[in-house]
């Protein structure tokens, strides 16, 4: 494991969108399925609503957990290295080149000299 925060933001990529996602689930999942009529295996659970409730959440939690750490480790975030996905630092792009466009664009749009222009 990393030492810095850069685990515990990945951990939350995929947590906190899969925590949304199945809180909406449960709602739909148990609006339209009533607790008591559920089986398993053929033989009806004997639960309390409260526990149903919990174990839908939570095995609606693990399966978004689940899609999500999947499309990260296949984008490529989960195995980067911090440095290769933060962007530059004063660059929201996150591409110098790009970045170094929008600056001299912005000068001539200001009227400033250009960052590489010699002083008249």
């Amino acid at each position: 494991m990393q030492a810095d925060g850069s685990f515990v933001r990945r951990l939350m990529w995929i947590l906190w969108p899969a925590f949304l996602s199945a809180g909406i689930a449960v709602a739909v999942f148990f609006t339209i399925f009533d607790p008591f009529d559920l089986h398993f295996f053929g033989a009806p659970l004997d639960l309390s609503r409260e526990v149903m409730y919990t174990l839908g959440f939570f095995g609606f939690w693990l399966l978004a957990a689940t899609s999500s750490a999947m499309s990260l480790f296949l984008e490529g975030s989960l195995t980067a290295r911090d440095e290769e996905i933060r962007p530059p630092a004063g660059c929201p792009m996150g591409d110098d080149a790009r970045c170094a466009a929008v600056r001299e664009r912005n000068a001539r749009a200001q009227g400033q000299p250009e960052a590489g222009a010699p002083d008249q």
